[in-house]
């Protein structure tokens, strides 16, 4: 009776280490992310929520390719597409204040007059009357004695001084007006960001420039070389590294009513994924970096895991032809080829950029082992005990 209750005990326990080790290798065998080879054998990607499959294109980087990749095309420059802004100042809204200057010819019959009184002499000239500072009211219109309610917001200075003769000839003598505006309240740009004191500030027909803006809130408080600078004109935004503003003057465009200025720091990110130093939204500076100073920034590939042949780089290119739909691109680098070291120096990063590094083969292994090892070990324990028993 000992001898089969003993088999029995035995033949359980070694079921149970059966069954315990076979769940350990099945889960042991998962990898934490696509292996090389199933990125390599990349299918189709959605381009958007409501659009058709796009097929991946896969492109194995070599040393001798250097000449085949381009930097990404930089954002336009402030020269090329926001150059054609004109002085502003001259037309008119509401919330400005106006001065009006009225002449009449001798003699003077609303606004008065003066006489030369020198001997021999008895000529009347005309003298200016100017109007208390007049405010552009909500309905756009400044009210003039003798005149009425005169329009303004919308209308440029001289529309107004002839709209203001115009209602004086037959009351005045020979009248003439001069409207000069004192405050600008509606011709303004918004500066915010990074800077010590966000502000909005008016410009004037003398036409303020961008590097104007930034030196009346202080200047920018990140570095120079790690700052961009967008401008909001329009509805449409765009971006420049402060270092290319300030050395290239084309660049320091004047400024339109109603302009948008973000100093931003670091504006541009990359993501990292896999066996790297550290998993993270890494973010990098307008002049832009290359590969290979991104992979030094989050640590590199780690150590004892990393498959240093399965470094890829997944990226949207845009399209050949405006309006088309982006392509999925992966991009992989074999860092085994002292060669593409080199090319790492070279290749450019872009926005949005996602670096994966996938896990070695023998780091599954040892992962494998590790587990199987860890587990199997108490249970041992456990048939050793049963056995004595």
């Amino acid at each position: 009776m000992i001898l089969p209750r003993l088999l029995s005990r035995q033949f359980a326990a070694a079921r149970l280490v059966f069954l315990v080790a076979s769940g350990v290798a099945l889960a042991g065998c998962q990898p934490f992310g696509p292996g090389r080879q199933a990125v390599l054998n990349a299918g189709s990607v959605p381009a958007g929520p409501t659009e058709a499959g796009a097929q991946i294109k896969v492109v194995q980087v070599r040393g001798d390719m250097a000449a085949q990749f381009k930097p990404p095309a930089p954002w336009p420059a402030f020269a090329d597409v926001l150059a054609d802004a004109k002085p502003v100042g001259t037309v008119v809204g509401t919330g400005d204040a106006l001065e009006v200057t009225i002449w009449e010819a001798p003699p003077a019959a609303l606004f008065g007059g003066a006489t030369d009184t020198r001997i021999g002499t008895a000529i009347s000239t005309a003298r200016p009357t100017t109007l208390p500072e007049l405010l552009v009211g909500p309905e756009g219109s400044i009210s003039v004695p003798f005149a009425g309610q005169v329009p303004a917001g919308g209308r440029t200075l001289r529309e107004i001084e002839a709209d203001i003769v115009r209602r004086l000839r037959g009351r005045a003598n020979a009248p003439q007006a001069i409207v000069r505006l004192v405050r600008n309240t509606t011709a303004t740009v918004t500066v915010v960001g990074e800077v010590p004191n966000s502000a909005r500030l008016p410009i004037s027909p003398r036409g303020e420039r961008l590097l104007d803006a930034l030196a009346q809130v202080g200047g920018v408080k990140p570095p120079v070389n790690l700052t961009t600078i967008q401008v909001t004109r329009d509805g449409r935004t765009y971006r420049m590294a402060l270092t290319d503003i300030i050395t290239q003057a084309s660049n320091n465009i004047v400024l339109a009513k109603d302009d948008v200025i973000t100093a931003l720091f670091q504006p541009y990110s990359f993501t990292v994924l896999g066996a790297a130093g550290k998993n993270d939204e890494i973010r990098f500076e307008a002049m832009g970096i290359t590969l290979s100073q991104a992979l030094g920034r989050f640590g590199g590939l780690q150590d004892g895991r990393a498959n240093p042949r399965g470094v890829f780089l997944f990226r949207w290119e845009e399209p050949a032809t405006p309006g088309g739909p982006r392509l999925p691109v992966i991009y992989s680098f074999d860092l085994k080829d002292p060669a593409v070291y080199f090319l790492t120096a070279q290749f450019r990063m872009s926005d949005k950029d996602l670096i994966y590094i996938t896990n070695a083969p023998i780091a599954e292994l040892q992962r494998f082992v590790g587990i199987v090892s860890q587990t199997l070990l108490p249970i041992a324990t456990v048939t050793t005990v049963i056995q004595q028993d």
